[in-house]
């Protein structure tokens, strides 16, 4: 088996399986208990928060656990614009984001919220111009993913911070880092970023587990979404998933300690898969070809008649054992026309025919080979 949609999910890291299995059989206890077993539970839970904040280069108080990149966008973004309400009513994100960040802002627009979706350019990036002109006096939010989950686009997440805080420094901005994290640098204090998200099983952590940072100066004024018995500082109450949350730890210090030589291997795979791809009729790659876009992401657009997404991942998993995607997992049960693609401008017969790869540092050259010469024997056979 080939497995290439480690943007959907990945594979759970050993180490982290094995921590897992030490909190669910040994230290079971509640961390809110007030006996030995409940203080083991406990020390979990500082031990990964304080390996989450060596990686961010912030307070351990900053990080707060969730189950994962949905509920922490959620929490993000109604309890940020919940918090600014009095002071405005304009939201700005883009047309790309993740269905957790749309579909809550969608909400929010129709209870009354104004909000400006920002286009991007044929790479899948925002133009910086575009928003500085859409940023009010009345703005009180923005939100803008690092790295876009289909195509891998990189957004100017520095440029943007400044132009955001330059023109108003209490707009909260908030920036969805589930594809980006243990990919690329992240440090939210530096970048001014007052919220970042993450999600645990795209990093080889398991699924249902996930971060928030939330910078100490909004702290006081979020308003959480989940009311209960107070834990996370109040922020998130609840009981701990104490396993998810040590596997968690686990995960983030791994895929963060050897990020610059993963991020090296992974750009390698995906230059070798974007050039042996771009040797077959009808084949053309979304965004950036180079290392302006992430390095673990291709996205491939397949002319023909009988090239439906779903059609080719069928194909390559039926005749080649190989695993890909039709698009984010996250709708691909019920699958629709990707916002993204429309946004980039792709050609409306190309909208369905798109399919994406997607590495992890585990995945190897060999792999690569073997999918360029799968995709060479299929793809004319699919055109004709």
């Amino acid at each position: 088996m080939i497995y290439f949609d480690n943007s959907a999910t990945t594979r759970c890291a050993e180490e982290a399986v094995k921590i897992m299995n030490k909190c669910l059989l040994e230290d079971f206890g509640n961390p809110s208990s007030l006996h030995n077993m409940g203080a083991i539970g406990k020390d979990y839970l500082k031990q990964s928060r304080d390996i989450i904040a060596g990686i961010l280069k912030c307070q351990p108080k900053e990080v707060y656990f969730t189950s994962g990149g949905t509920e922490g966008n959620n929490l993000a973004i109604k309890g940020g614009v919940e918090a600014k309400k009095r002071r405005g009513n304009h939201i700005v994100t883009t047309k790309i984001e993740h269905p957790s960040v749309l579909n809550p802002i969608k909400a929010l627009e129709k209870s009354g919220f104004d909000v400006t979706y920002l286009d991007t350019d044929e790479f899948g990036v925002i133009r910086l111009e575009d928003l500085k002109s859409a940023l009010r006096e009345d703005t009180i939010f923005v939100s803008i993913m690092m790295v876009n989950n289909e195509i891998g686009a990189l957004q100017p997440i520095a440029d943007a911070a400044k132009i955001i805080k330059s023109f108003n420094k209490d707009i909260i901005f908030h920036v969805d880092c589930i594809q980006a994290f243990g990919k690329v640098k992240i440090l939210p204090k530096k970048l001014k970023i007052d919220m970042v998200t993450v999600s645990g099983h795209k990093i080889h952590g398991p699924k249902g587990s996930g971060f928030i940072y939330i910078n100490e100066d909004i702290y006081n004024i979020m308003v959480p979404q989940i009311l209960g018995g107070g834990h996370e500082r109040k922020m998130r109450s609840g009981t701990e998933n104490v396993p998810a949350i040590a596997a968690l730890g686990i995960a983030a210090k791994m895929a963060c300690e050897n990020l610059d030589e993963n991020a090296r291997h992974m750009y390698a795979m995906r230059n070798r898969l974007i050039k042996g791809l771009s040797e077959i009729d009808g084949v053309s790659i979304n965004g950036h070809k180079d290392e302006n876009s992430a390095p673990h992401i291709v996205s491939v657009s397949i002319k023909g008649n009988r090239t439906k997404a779903q059609v080719m991942l069928n194909a390559l998993q039926a005749g080649y054992d190989i695993y890909v995607s039709a698009g984010s997992a996250c709708s691909s049960n019920k699958p629709g026309i990707s916002e993204t693609l429309k946004t980039i401008g792709l050609e409306k017969d190309l909208l369905e025919r798109t399919i994406r790869f997607s590495f992890c540092p585990e995945n190897t050259m060999d792999e690569v080979e073997a999918a360029i010469k799968a995709m060479k024997e299929l793809v004319p056979m699919q055109i004709l």
